[in-house]
């Protein structure tokens, strides 16, 4: 089981389970939303529950995904394809160890120029 919160604590999660491995994503919608780069692990929604939901936003980036954060501090939570049974959770949102580490890198391409990528770890174009 691993549990996390937003900054201000109103929106905490719990999720079931082991993690699988996180990925790093560089689009521009990520690092806009973020301030950075996003890194996020996907967790099934059977095993994800939520306390304080009245206290997430949805933002819709696009037709098929919504992006959630904390109404009170701003927190970045989620990467939700409405169209799969599962959801990013922000790997910042967890507040102990995960036993995980990054997998990948994906959409390099539109990383910003700030930075360079020189872990090893496969770095996807998209």
């Amino acid at each position: 089981m691993h549990k996390g919160s937003c900054l201000c604590k109103a929106v905490q999660i719990t999720v079931l389970g082991d993690l699988t491995q996180p990925n790093a994503c560089h689009c521009i919608a990520c690092r806009k939303q973020s301030g950075h780069f996003g890194a996020s692990v996907d967790v099934p929604r059977s095993a994800l529950s939520v306390e304080g939901k009245e206290h997430i936003r949805w933002y819709r980036s696009s037709e098929k995904v919504r992006r959630g954060f904390c109404s009170r501090c701003g927190s970045t939570l989620f990467w939700d394809p409405t169209h799969h049974d599962w959801t990013a959770v922000a790997m910042g949102v967890f507040d102990y160890s995960t036993d995980t580490s990054l997998s990948m890198h994906i959409f390099v391409a539109e990383k910003g120029d700030y930075y360079s990528i020189d872990d090893g770890l496969p770095q996807n174009e998209r």
